[in-house]
């Protein structure tokens, strides 16, 4: 007969049970339409215990939503935006439930939006630093930008086109504006032929 798991085991179990439930809601419903009750409700738990393990709303959100820094960014502007595209790539593969659950409630909840403006701007610092141009800090944002829309037009709109799409098809077809973002020369005004 397998022995029973340990009290700590059994709270480590609960607890990541409450943090997989919690990233699935706030990535369904958002920040402000999850409650304590649902996410108890669907970790087969109490809500007294869900506040016990975390304290409030806000900490479990903090908990769930955490968005883990990309790879450092530095080299030539072409290595970068190898690098940007292939960082594309791989969000655009992986589990997005705690992305998911930060874009969903960063309209409506302050942290969240801080969160997500934290993130993008130390990746925008270092692909600035790593461009010779003028305008490095303008060409940074800009492929945050397009980063960001991409991912948000796969997974959290699901646009047609975008959702079902290779990814290698994706990072194929977004690849030569990258590069001439990181490098390109910009056109202050359209030619006329």
């Amino acid at each position: 007969m397998p022995a029973s798991p340990s009290r700590a085991e059994q709270r480590r179990q609960t607890e990541a049970r409450i943090l997989a439930a919690a990233r699935r809601l706030f990535a369904d419903s958002g920040y402000d339409r999850t409650t304590i009750r649902a996410v108890a409700a669907a970790a087969d738990t109490d809500p007294g215990l869900v506040m016990r393990y975390f304290g409030s709303k806000d900490e479990l959100f903090a908990r769930v939503a955490a968005i883990e820094p990309d790879e450092p960014v530095a080299g030539t502007p072409e290595e970068v935006a190898e690098l940007l595209l292939a960082a594309l790539g791989d969000k655009l593969t992986a589990d997005m439930s705690a992305t998911l659950a930060m874009l969903r409630s960063m309209l409506t909840h302050p942290d969240a939006g801080e969160g997500v403006r934290a993130a993008l701007t130390e990746q925008q610092r270092q692909v600035a630093d790593s461009m010779p141009a003028d305008d490095a800090v303008l060409r940074a944002g800009l492929v945050g930008a397009l980063t960001l829309g991409t991912v948000i037009a796969r997974h959290l709109l699901r646009l047609e086109g975008v959702r079902d799409a290779d990814v290698e098809d994706i990072v194929g077809v977004l690849r030569p504006a990258v590069h001439a973002i990181a490098h390109g020369e910009a056109e202050r005004e359209p030619r006329v032929e």
